[in-house]
């Protein structure tokens, strides 16, 4: 029996937020089921990374962006210990970022909003913070690995520790 502490994060967000882009930064050898489509490619069905942070085995889940996989979001997020919520600060906030936001809020879960993108031109990362209430909204290039570390590690951190939280695989 290993006494090794697993945890399982969803990343979730809308089309071109940076999902995949995270998970690669955040694990080189990670696995993609993506298609192609109209301006590159697109996750149909998961991302998959995994790395050490905080003495934590962290299992990394991204999920597709386009609303019609609603049923893969579920059935990807079952068991999560927390989820990270990845919004282009570059974008006005759209509905359907809203309506995932409002549905991990429900939900309970342990939650963090990564705001990607405020370096570039037309990011408005002020205002986009005041949209997600009283959930943790972070600024985190999914391009730089060191600050995506640090900020899933900061995330890891805050995540319950009892019993039932790290027995998934």
């Amino acid at each position: 029996m290993t006494d090794e502490k697993k945890c399982k994060i969803v990343i979730f967000g809308a089309f071109g937020a940076g999902k995949t882009t995270l998970i690669k930064t955040l694990d080189p050898e990670s696995t993609h089921v993506e298609a192609d489509c109209t301006g590159g490619t697109t996750t149909v069905a998961l991302d998959y990374g995994r790395l050490q942070v905080n003495g934590h085995s962290v299992y990394l889940f991204g999920t597709p962006g386009q609303e019609r996989f609603e049923f893969a979001r579920e059935i990807i997020s079952k068991g999560m210990d927390g989820a990270i919520l990845i919004v282009d600060a570059t974008s006005m906030l759209d509905d359907f970022t809203k309506h995932l936001y409002d549905s991990l809020s429900s939900a309970r879960v342990p939650l963090v909003v990564f705001l990607n993108k405020c370096e570039n031109i037309g990011a408005n990362p002020e205002l986009l913070k005041k949209q997600f209430g009283t959930s943790p909204v972070w600024m985190v290039s999914a391009l730089d690995k060191k600050q995506s570390i640090n900020a899933l590690g900061n995330f890891v951190k805050t995540l319950p520790s009892h019993p039932n939280v790290h027995n998934h695989t």
